[in-house]
C-alpha cells in the first residue's frame, strides 16, 4: 500500500495536469467562437473599409445593395461547405465545381466586383487577416443600412472554405416556386424558426428577380392582383426573355421598408414563394404585423440575419483566410 506521503505528493501533479488541459480546453472553445472585436487589434480598419467601399458601391447603383445581402443568404444556406464559409464566391476548378452555376445562382448572382474590390483593400491594409466569410456578413449589413434599413452587430470570426458544393447549392437555397411549408422546412434545416424565415423574406423589399423566377406565379396562380399580373405579363411573356427583370417590391425596390408585407397583404408579391406567407396560412398574422409596423419588422430581421450569419461558421483553425476570395491559396 503506498504511503500517505507518497500520495500526498502526486495530488498537486495530478491537480496541475487538470487545471492545465481544462485551461486548453476553454481556450480552445473560446477561439472558436464569433466575436463583434474580432478584428479589432489585428485589423482595426476593417470595419470603416468595408462601410465605404459598399456605400460608394450602392450610390452607384442602389439594386447593388440587395445583390451584396443576397450573395450572404445564398453563401449561408448551403451548409454542406458548411454553412456562412465564403464558398460561394469560389470560381471552379479542376478538383470540385463552384456554387455559381448553380440554378439558383447562374445568371442571377453578382456584385462578386465589389467583394474582390473590398478584399484587395483589406490585404493592403492588413495581409490574409479579414475572411471573405466575414466581408459578405458585413457588406450584407452595411447594404441593408445604405439603404434605408436597420443595423445590427456583426459577429466576427468566420474562416474560408478551401471547397464548394454545386449540388447543395442547387437542393439547400429556397426556390421561389415553394409553399409555405417547403420554406418552413428550408429554414428549419438550417435551425431558423418560421419568424425567422418570415423575418428574412423581408430582404426582399429590395432587389429584382428574373422572369424565369416569376413566369409561373403570373401565368399560372390565381392569388394574383390582376392588374400586376398583367402589367408583368409584357415584359416577361410565357417563353423567351429569360432574364427580364421586374422589381421584388414594386412600390419601393431601392429602399429598405416594410412595403413587400404590404404588397403581400393585397396579393402584390412578384414570387410564388413571397405570396404564400399571407393567404390564410399559419404566417398571416406575422406579415400583417410588419405591415403595419415596420419597427417591428427591423428589428426581427436584424436578429434574424445575425442568427443566419451564425450558420456553422469555420472558426479557429479550420479553413483558411484566402488572399483571393475567388480561389483558395
Amino acid at each position: 500500500m503506498a504511503s500517505l506521503s507518497g500520495i500526498s505528493s502526486r495530488i498537486p501533479l495530478a491537480l496541475f495536469f487538470f487545471f492545465f488541459f481544462l485551461c486548453c480546453f476553454f481556450a480552445a472553445t473560446t477561439s472558436a467562437q464569433l466575436s463583434s472585436s474580432f478584428y479589432n487589434t489585428s485589423c482595426p480598419n476593417a470595419l470603416p473599409i468595408i462601410q465605404s467601399a459598399v456605400k460608394a458601391a450602392v450610390a452607384k447603383e442602389r439594386r447593388m445593395g440587395a445583390s451584396l445581402l443576397r450573395l450572404h443568404f445564398h453563401d449561408c444556406f448551403v451548409q454542406a461547405s458548411p454553412g456562412c464559409d465564403g464558398s460561394v464566391l469560389l470560381d471552379d476548378t479542376s478538383g470540385f465545381t463552384g456554387e455559381k452555376t448553380a440554378g439558383p445562382n447562374n445568371n442571377s448572382l453578382r456584385g462578386f466586383d465589389v467583394v474582390d474590390a473590398i478584399k484587395s483593400k483589406l490585404e493592403s491594409a492588413c495581409k490574409q487577416v479579414v475572411s471573405c466569410a466575414d466581408i459578405l456578413a458585413v457588406v450584407a449589413r452595411d447594404s441593408v443600412v445604405a439603404l434605408g434599413g436597420p443595423s445590427w452587430t456583426v459577429q466576427l470570426g468566420r474562416r474560408d472554405s478551401t471547397t464548394a458544393s454545386f449540388s447543395s447549392a442547387n437542393t439547400d437555397i429556397p426556390r421561389p416556386d415553394f409553399n409555405l411549408t417547403d420554406l418552413i422546412s428550408a429554414f428549419s434545416d438550417k435551425g431558423l424558426t418560421t419568424t425567422d424565415m418570415v423575418a428574412l423574406s423581408g430582404a426582399h423589399t429590395i432587389g429584382q428577380a428574373r422572369c424565369t423566377s416569376f413566369r409561373a406565379r403570373i401565368y399560372n396562380d390565381t392569388n394574383i392582383d390582376s392588374s400586376l399580373a398583367a402589367s408583368l405579363q409584357s415584359s416577361c411573356p410565357s417563353s423567351g426573355d429569360d432574364d427580364n427583370l421586374a422589381p421584388l417590391d414594386a412600390s419601393t425596390s431601392t429602399a429598405f421598408d416594410s412595403c413587400y408585407y404590404r404588397n403581400l397583404l393585397s396579393n402584390k408579391g412578384l414570387l410564388h414563394s413571397d405570396q404564400q406567407l399571407h393567404g390564410g396560412g399559419s404566417t398571416d398574422s406575422q406579415v400583417s404585423s410588419y405591415a403595419a409596423n415596420s419597427a417591428k419588422f427591423f428589428g426581427d430581421f436584424a436578429s434574424a440575419m445575425v442568427k443566419m450569419g451564425s450558420i456553422s461558421p469555420l472558426t479557429g483553425s479550420s479553413g483558411e483566410i484566402r488572399t483571393d476570395c475567388r480561389k483558395t491559396n
